[in-house]
């Protein structure tokens, strides 16, 4: 029987090893143990004399919210219930590397399906070889029938909604986890600029107590607090992660603290070019929030911003902002546009942005500041847009005509394709007054904040890059998935852990 193990008692392997063991080293997240992972198991041990097997920690599983489907105490109990594995181990990390280090293995087996590197989603496997290779060990392969527990965890059970299970049947017939693979490739090929409101977030993280004893308000214990970069910057961190060609432009104030911020999270990865304001202050929009601890979900108490009144920029500011846009609009292939109506699109800058954009990209937000004031039928033109069911009732505010009415009512406006993003149902895309809708790929949620942002960009960028509308809808659902799963902005949208999702949900 398996015996589980951590690395700070990883002597033992050692010693064997010492002794003349050949020590053979399986990874995996082996979420559900099935004939094909025995069979690997059985060949791999016959390869040498101890076989360690580890498991992917949790938190650092990439397949999408709800996986695993077992937690690590589940998952290190059934390997260590299989017979010819000798040791059980967690790696703490998105790759092995640190069990690798640990046990300097003889042999890292892996089965025949990762002996292609050009099929490796993640483009860490030879990675972990160089690094098996590097400490004195090599790699080997497996030639049994290969499962697959994602697969078999969608079919038999209730990881995925009978909606998702229903839509993805179809969808798999007609496009593969290649297909997403070149999508992505060709992203990576356009020139993007992101023009739009920075906003910081600020999670303020309080105990609510009750309500006060002589006042209508509620009473909270103050624990701590964060801060996130959000609105056109969030947006630009989704994009950086496709394509190393993102440009961001907007203004923000003087703030040492923001500049150092953005300087640390945003400059390795894009080019900043922001105009600065002696005048405006960079928007801050601060929510009180308390954590539910069992369900992992973030409750909202109260929120406070720093919003000017009126919402305008100072025309200095404004005008350099202008000009340089002027400049360099022309050399980008994709402009996205976050308008979130906070001072920074006056109508000019709408005049430039519609005229000059090869690829217009236009996300319109209506917030409680702007509340029927921004709407996004003050645009003539888009070559694809997006948003959510309260925008596009506004838009329009006739409500005689259905969702349905209005979305290709707005896509007429335009002449182009859209999606109209609707939380827990999904989200339809437009085109030709064509309707399809995708079911949301997840019902666990974090927060939804920024959930729209996640979809929107990715959404967009997949059908400047040549996606279908389609193609669009489902990688666009995928980072709203993986978006609501994150604190805030905490975190921006991966590309390999959307790759990973996606090959997750088309093992149906």
């Amino acid at each position: 029987m398996g015996k589980i193990i951590s690395k700070e008692k990883i002597d033992e392997i050692k010693r064997l090893k010492e002794k003349g063991k050949i020590i053979i080293l399986c990874h995996g997240v082996f979420d559900l143990i099935h004939p094909g992972h025995i069979i690997h198991f059985q060949e791999a041990k016959k390869m040498g004399d101890i076989l360690v097997v580890s498991i992917t920690a949790a938190e650092y599983v990439r397949k999408g919210p709800g996986r695993p489907y077992f937690d690590d105490e589940m998952r290190l109990k059934f390997l260590s219930a299989i017979e010819c594995i000798d040791y059980v181990m967690i790696s703490e990390g998105y790759t092995v590397d640190d069990v690798i280090e640990s046990i300097e293995p003889n042999l890292y087996v892996k089965g025949e399906e990762y002996a292609k590197a050009e099929d490796d989603i993640t483009g860490k496997i030879q990675e972990e070889i160089d690094l098996v290779r590097s400490h004195g060990g090599d790699i080997a392969y497996t030639t049994g029938r290969v499962f697959s527990s994602t697969k078999l965890i969608n079919h038999a059970l209730p990881a995925l909604s009978p909606e998702v299970k229903e839509f993805m049947a179809g969808f798999s017939q007609r496009y593969s986890i290649e297909d997403i693979r070149n999508y992505t490739d060709n992203m990576g090929k356009l020139k993007v600029l992101v023009v739009g409101d920075a906003i910081i977030d600020e999670y303020i993280y309080c105990n609510v107590q009750g309500m006060m004893s002589k006042d209508m308000g509620y009473s909270a214990r103050y624990q701590y607090k964060e801060q996130y970069l959000g609105g056109t910057l969030a947006v630009a961190r989704h994009l950086a992660s496709f394509t190393e060609n993102v440009t961001l432009m907007s203004v923000i104030g003087t703030e040492e603290n923001v500049h150092s911020r953005m300087l640390d999270e945003l400059s390795d990865k894009m080019r900043v070019d922001m105009t600065y304001s002696n005048v405006f202050e960079t928007i801050v929009k601060s929510r009180y929030v308390s954590l539910n601890e069992k369900r992992e979900e973030i409750d909202k108490v109260f929120a406070v911003n720093n919003l000017p009144v009126p919402m305008r920029i100072d025309k200095e500011a404004l005008d350099k902002f202008k000009d340089k846009l002027k400049n360099k609009i022309s050399d980008f292939d994709v402009v996205v546009l976050c308008d979130f109506g906070h001072g920074l699109i006056d109508r000019e800058i709408m005049k430039i942005i519609q005229e000059n954009a090869r690829f217009l990209a236009i996300n319109c937000q209506t917030n409680s500041s702007n509340y029927g004031k921004n709407l996004i039928t003050k645009y003539k033109r888009a070559d694809v847009f997006a948003l959510d069911q309260k925008e596009l009732n506004l838009a329009f505010s006739e409500y005689w005509q259905s969702e349905d009415e209005l979305l290709v009512r707005l896509s007429e406006h335009f002449g182009s394709p859209g999606w109209l993003t609707q939380g827990s149902q999904g989200a339809t895309s437009v085109n030709n007054g064509h309707l399809k809708t995708c079911p949301a790929f997840t019902l666990k949620v974090k927060d939804t904040i920024g959930a729209g942002d996640a979809f929107f960009a990715l959404a967009s960028l997949a059908v400047a890059a040549g996606a279908s509308m389609e193609m669009g809808t489902f990688m666009g659902n995928i980072a709203g998935a993986l978006a609501a799963n994150i604190v805030g902005n905490k975190e921006s949208i991966e590309k390999v852990n959307v790759l990973k999702y996606a090959s997750t949900l088309l093992n149906v």
